[in-house]
């Protein structure tokens, strides 16, 4: 299972959580983010974790700038973004080579939406609680409603994952779960992370994929 650590910023904290063996590191470019990077830190995480940088209905033309500058694996599209933006933004020449991350809200009271239209132009989709605003909400999502989704592309989990919730995410088994992305809470402040409570959590986690193999 992949796991993505989101929301990260000070470069001591990148280099702890980076030790960890996580798969994927999340930068938030979007100025209505409590942990908004309004510029590159000192230090980035190396080959073996992808960058991963997060957007909400930038131009098309900015989030390719910064995929440039940041050296991007992917790109995680948090806003109204469409199926023809995504399409927009993989035509660039710069972006030929870049992953697109589709985040998709999930409310409570209305089923999941056709998402066909991205199966040609995302690399994977991302399910998170849809909340209020644009951006991640903090919160679970009824899980069960995973049991919806038939598409063809991968997706990450997303929403409030903590501590405590290691036994539920094993015992999920979509086809199409390839991960979980991490963020809130996992914080001791707006993109501080708690690293020993991570380290916990991701050694529990791989130990109980172990015993489910």
């Amino acid at each position: 299972m992949l796991i993505k650590v989101c929301g990260m910023r000070e470069p001591e904290n990148i280099r702890a959580v980076e030790s960890l063996g996580i798969d994927m590191m999340g930068f938030i470019f979007w100025q209505g983010s409590k942990r908004y990077v309004s510029a590159l830190p000192d230090y980035m995480p190396q080959a073996t974790v992808r960058r991963v940088g997060v957007f909400v209905d930038a131009p098309v033309a900015e989030v390719a700038q910064i995929a440039a500058e940041a050296h991007l694996w992917g790109v995680q599209l948090h806003g109204s973004e469409s199926a023809d933006y995504c399409r927009a933004l993989r035509e660039l020449a710069a972006m030929k080579d870049v992953s697109i991350i589709k985040a998709i809200g999930i409310s409570e009271d209305s089923s999941l939406p056709d998402l066909s239209g991205y199966d040609d132009v995302c690399t994977m989709l991302l399910f998170d609680a849809k909340g209020p605003s644009v951006g991640g909400s903090g919160r679970h999502f009824n899980w069960k409603r995973l049991e919806e989704y038939h598409g063809k592309l991968p997706f990450i989990l997303s929403g409030g994952i903590g501590p405590d919730d290691a036994p539920a995410i094993l015992a999920l088994r979509h086809p199409m779960m390839i991960g979980i992305d991490l963020n809130s809470r996992f914080e001791i402040s707006p993109a501080v992370k708690n690293v020993g409570a991570l380290n916990a959590f991701i050694k529990k986690l791989k130990q109980n994929e172990r015993n489910h193999e």
